[in-house]
């Protein structure tokens, strides 16, 4: 059984971004209470950690956005922009919820756990240096991954994100460097807009953008494919020091705000795929972090079966992991998808 750091707090849960939103604080609770139960919460570690700084915080974003968000702290209402929304509490909740990915990451960078899943709000990965935006107030895993090329040196750092939608945050935030490889699938065209085939970096950061869009609809056998014949081999290729997980659940089947068809099945398995990346190529170190999901039992269900994998007590069958290994259903984007792929080899 691996080491598995938790990440959770009562304070994320009151982040309140107003009555019928559905990032709603029963994200979170409804998994908080799977945890709380000893059958379950037993197999994990949940350390301390504390808020992100300032000073930690501005590693991705500007001092005016730093000090915007930190104006809504004590006032029952703000609005940062039409979908984003604060509540008294929100503010301290986002240096919290960073520093929650940060000391994640310094945990597994260090040894002290195997992997470590994040389990926080606001989400991070649309948030913009100097914008807030999409639910989101501060990008939890880019500051995490400015962290551990600045803090914990390390040279390499791939970032996952596996949301609905496309962080273009996170996206943005390393467009032109070749220290953070960037692979996202997403539902596109679809908010925020970005996330096209044609958006590859620049400059030094040329080609170690990979975005994998999607018309939507498509189930786990779809992200198995991605995950084994476009993700593994550039991850191969590029042999990160760390890899960062932007873990959004609105890809589960019957999302609100999604065509998805994934399943917990899926989640595991992409999980899985993960976790084998991860010893092979930087020491088994991945560290998650909540991102979307607003089918609420659908996102407890689609955490529970990552963390089941991250913990080392799979429930997969071998006739689910033997078929979703073997997959063969080409469409459109996944073609153009391993053509990227085989291109990354060359770079």
């Amino acid at each position: 059984m691996r080491k598995t750091a938790v990440m959770r707090d009562d304070l994320f849960m009151e982040h309140d971004p107003g009555f019928d939103h559905v990032e709603s604080p029963d994200r979170l609770r409804v998994i908080y209470e799977q945890l709380n139960r000893p059958e379950i919460g037993q197999n994990f570690l949940f350390p301390s950690f504390e808020p992100a700084s300032h000073e930690i915080i501005g590693l991705n974003h500007t001092e005016p956005l730093i000090r915007r968000i930190a104006g809504t702290a004590g006032k029952t209402f703000d609005m940062l922009d039409p979908d984003t929304t604060t509540s008294s509490r929100s503010y301290d909740a986002a240096c919290l919820a960073a520093g929650a990915v940060v000391q994640g990451t310094r945990l597994v960078a260090e040894g002290e756990v195997d992997n470590c899943f994040a389990l926080v709000r606001p989400p991070g990965h649309h948030a913009e240096k100097d914008r807030s935006m999409g639910f989101c107030l501060f990008n939890n895993v880019a500051v995490a991954a400015y962290y551990a090329l600045n803090h914990l040196k390390l040279k390499r750092v791939l970032i996952v994100d596996w949301d609905l939608h496309h962080g273009n945050g996170t996206q943005h935030s390393f467009y032109d460097t070749d220290k953070v490889l960037y692979f996202s699938t997403h539902q596109y065209p679809h908010y925020p807009g970005s996330g096209s085939f044609a958006q590859q970096g620049k400059g030094a950061g040329e080609g170690f953008t990979v975005n994998v869009p999607l018309p939507g609809g498509q189930g786990d056998s779809a992200y198995a494919q991605i995950f084994n014949t476009v993700l593994s081999p550039i991850a191969r290729h590029y042999k990160p020091d760390i890899i960062l997980l932007s873990a959004g659940f609105d890809i589960f089947m019957g999302d609100p705000l999604g065509a998805m068809n994934v399943t917990s099945e899926g989640f595991a398995y992409m999980t899985r795929i993960l976790l084998e990346l991860a010893d092979e190529l930087c020491q088994g170190r991945l560290v998650a972090t909540l991102e979307g999901g607003y089918n609420i039992s659908g996102q407890r269900d689609g955490v529970l079966a990552v963390l089941s994998e991250m913990v080392g007590k799979s429930f997969l069958k071998k006739e689910t992991i033997d078929k979703l290994s073997t997959v063969d259903l080409p469409f459109p984007a996944l073609d153009q998808a391993q053509r990227i792929a085989k291109n990354f080899s060359t770079l």
